[in-house]
């Protein structure tokens, strides 16, 4: 067994797993120790200067999958890798499809990942930073290593504002010209994207659009939760409203199909049912009708 240890990040992983692959290092002969692997007592290690250096093509398509699914924080991530990778190269180009075991697992970590920058992209919410420090800070836990690449997504959107995303693990900082990540999120960072929030009255705003919106009659409990899985609520302004709109709406407020405060006012109530029935009406009754009849 060659135990190899790097970084941790993909383009250390690349560098050993060529050098591997040019020495013929079968994936039962390897064991990838990144900074997470604690060493174990009869561990080998391999001086990667020692190995032999060559030329070795594989795909760009191959090496951007390979590249997302290294993002995926998941037991064996970089033995994956190198098993998909090894067995591409010497010929078995299915091993990256969804119909063999390897490529189906490649393929099922490549759709987390993507899920969840769309996740970051959707639920991250920024907020004033401190004075004389950035303009917005913000806090996020996502469940995989996606901030270097989803926080692209808010350089072009913020311009020349300053802002840092803070995670439990890493962080980035956008000066308004240049993106720096740091690998171990420095404490400050965190201590600022984690301050308690003040009632801001754009905050105080946006809970009072968001509960006036809310449509009782059309909830769903069970999609709410997959497209704003629960993780999320608790970083999110509107996040402590939902739990007690949820329950207000199994509680009978599903029938009013209008929020609470709206269905408190004066006027003439429409029940859901019967608007339906009504709507039907009108349109069997247009259904109806033939092409002359029709107003010109």
């Amino acid at each position: 067994m060659h135990g190899l240890r790097f970084d941790g990040s993909f383009a250390g992983w690349r560098q050993l797993a060529r050098q591997a692959l040019l020495q013929g290092l079968a994936p039962h002969q390897v064991q990838w120790l990144d900074e997470e692997t604690a060493p174990g007592l009869f561990d080998q290690y391999d001086n990667p200067a020692a190995l032999p250096s060559g030329r070795l093509r594989v795909s760009p398509e191959l090496l951007a999958w390979l590249e997302s699914a290294a993002r995926y924080r998941g037991e064996g991530r970089w033995s994956l890798l190198y098993r998909v990778l090894w067995r591409f190269v010497k010929g078995e180009r299915y091993a990256v499809l969804a119909g063999d075991p390897d490529g189906s697992e490649l393929q099922r970590r490549i759709k987390a990942v993507r899920r969840e920058i769309h996740h970051m992209h959707a639920f991250l919410r920024f907020r004033q930073g401190p004075p004389d420090s950035v303009d917005f800070v913000a806090w996020f836990e996502p469940a995989h290593d996606i901030l270097p690449t989803a926080s692209q997504h808010f350089c072009d959107r913020l311009g020349r504002h300053s802002w840092l995303i803070a995670t439990p693990r890493d962080g980035v900082l956008w000066d308004g010209q240049q993106l720096q990540h740091e690998p171990a999120c420095p404490a400050l960072w965190r201590q600022w994207a984690q301050q308690p929030e003040e009632e801001e009255k754009d905050q105080a705003l946006w809970r009072t659009y968001y509960s006036s919106i809310f449509n009782p009659a059309r909830l769903n409990p069970l999609a709410l939760q997959q497209h704003l899985p629960v993780r999320f609520w608790k970083h999110l302004p509107e996040g402590p409203l939902i739990p007690q709109l949820v329950s207000d709406a199994r509680a009978g407020a599903q029938r009013d199909g209008q929020a609470t405060l709206l269905a408190g006012k004066k006027g003439k109530r429409i029940a859901v049912k019967a608007a339906t029935e009504s709507a039907r009406t009108v349109n069997d009754g247009v259904s109806g009708i033939s092409a002359p009849d029709l107003p010109h």
